[in-house]
């Protein structure tokens, strides 16, 4: 079964790799997770070194960053990789949402530039989504893929001190503020990491 996509499943209680530095991320999917009593224990904490994400989609750089994880601990491990896919700009940043925000991850500097390009753009489309999918991978190398999506619309100025990563500018369908504007709990409801999470509790995870 190594090296190929399976339909296994976690245990209950089961403590696994979050495959990620990201301290926003982590808070959303201990949270997001723990209904299922899964352990989420970060990269971070165990200072792993951060895999080269060069694969050009969500699922290639997904599965580089949870398969890294998993044979550097021999746990299980749960990768994400998102992006901010804004239509008038042909669905970028995309995958490269990250590297928008350059080596210093200033992501002020990313929002800047997806306003200055759809300013370029001349469109008046602002029409735009989140865009996540995760990879749960173990160490003999079986993986598995969950996706989620969100819906929604870009606004400009940044709004809102919560959230990571390009919530200040994004307000979900049926809603007047950004995520950034939001509680943790009221975004998740909207949320692509929600949505993912909660596919993944269910297909996942043993009952």
């Amino acid at each position: 079964m190594g090296n190929a996509e399976t339909t296994r499943r976690l245990s209950k209680g089961e403590e696994i790799v979050l495959a990620s530095h990201n301290a926003g991320k982590l808070r959303e999917f201990s949270s997001l997770l723990a209904p299922s009593g899964v352990v989420v224990r970060s990269a971070a904490a165990l200072n792993l070194p951060e895999p080269e994400e060069d694969a050009d989609s969500f699922e290639g750089n997904a599965l580089i960053k949870a398969r890294a994880a998993a044979e550097a601990t021999g746990f299980p491990a749960l990768a994400d990789d998102s992006g901010f896919c804004v239509a008038a700009l042909g669905d970028r940043p995309g995958v490269y949402s990250a590297r928008w925000a350059g080596p210093d991850r200033d992501m002020k500097k990313a929002m800047a530039r997806v306003e200055r390009e759809l300013a370029e753009t001349g469109s008046q489309d602002r029409s735009a989504s989140f865009k996540v999918v995760l990879c749960l991978a173990w160490p003999d190398g079986a993986y598995r893929f969950v996706s989620g999506a969100c819906q929604g619309r870009v606004h400009f100025p940044a709004r809102g001190t919560h959230g990571h990563g390009y919530d200040p500018i994004f307000i979900p369908e049926g809603e007047s503020r950004t995520f950034a504007e939001m509680t943790e709990a009221e975004k998740n409801r909207f949320s692509h990491r929600g949505q993912a999470a909660e596919r993944f509790l269910k297909e996942c995870v043993e009952p």
